[in-house]
């Protein structure tokens, strides 16, 4: 496992870096990416062998603390990164608290400031959700020629602007197998087919949380009946809980604390000269 000096000085262990992660192009070989945000999340990740994760940038802290080995790439948000200081600020804070890389969904400026600093930057191309208006509605991108060739077009101008890695969403797989022969970025992809350098899916469409699995995913579990027995049991418990505060059931006398006779009695005669 590879040791390196991370962007906050720390010696540390990574289960991926950078370079491996470039070296993984023409190998054959695919590194594995999910969502989390908690620190329990991070630990599952790392204990199933799952070498990559993507967190919000504010949640870099608490993830590292569930795992000191995955590569952590922090997610930039739109609203709470907006201007070019901020989107600085914010991406140093997130490396320095551990975070591997960065990814954005802005424009090539963006891109640049952040690859001009040498902070390795990750885009995102293919269908982007807050984009969709320019798209029409959530489907994929470079179903014909000329947007394929489009979508070319972007990976060569997120190259140009120093992005190692790029999040390829709802890309055509044929479309996106000929991208990742020609282009030197690190190909993520979430519903893009097996022939990018990552595959990518979202923790709660892997354990089966959400009520609808996208076409791209494939649940492995069923937390949503775990979490609907959980909130069958909560409400449970809350009802006979505020049943027995009505009937008088609840505190019984051996869930409150006691006093012996003699000391009671030594109160209550303290309070009565204290009256007089």
């Amino acid at each position: 496992m590879p040791r390196i000096f991370d962007f906050g000085g720390r010696e540390v262990d990574r289960i991926q870096t950078v370079a491996g992660l470039r070296a993984l192009k023409g190998s054959g070989r695919h590194a594995a990416q999910v969502t989390v945000d908690t620190a329990e999340e991070a630990a599952a990740a790392e204990a199933a062998g799952v070498e990559m994760v993507i967190c919000r940038a504010t949640n870099v802290a608490q993830v590292r603390e569930g795992s000191r080995k995955v590569f952590v790439t922090a997610a930039l948000g739109f609203s709470e990164a907006i201007t070019a200081d901020e989107v600085l600020r914010t991406a140093f804070a997130a490396v320095t608290a551990g975070a591997d890389a960065v990814i954005t969904g802005r424009g090539w400026s963006t891109v640049q400031l952040l690859s001009d600093e040498q902070l390795p930057v990750v885009g995102h191309l293919g269908f982007v959700p807050r984009k969709s208006t320019w798209t029409g509605g959530v489907r994929a991108v470079g179903k014909t020629g000329a947007e394929a060739l489009e979508l070319w077009d972007r990976f060569r101008r997120l190259e140009d602007a120093g992005a190692f890695a790029v999040e390829c969403e709802l890309v055509p797989a044929a479309v996106m197998a000929e991208i990742n022969r020609r282009t030197s970025l690190v190909t993520i992809s979430l519903g893009s087919g097996a022939a990018a350098d990552v595959i990518f899916l979202f923790t709660s469409d892997i354990c089966g949380e959400t009520e609808r699995t996208p076409r791209h995913a494939r649940a492995w579990g069923d937390l949503a009946k775990l979490n609907e027995a959980i909130r069958d049991e909560r409400l449970k418990a809350l009802s006979g809980f505020r049943a027995d505060v009505a009937s008088g059931s609840y505190p019984a006398l051996d869930e409150t604390a006691r006093i012996e006779e003699v000391e009671l009695a030594r109160f209550r005669g303290l309070l009565d000269e204290t009256s007089e």
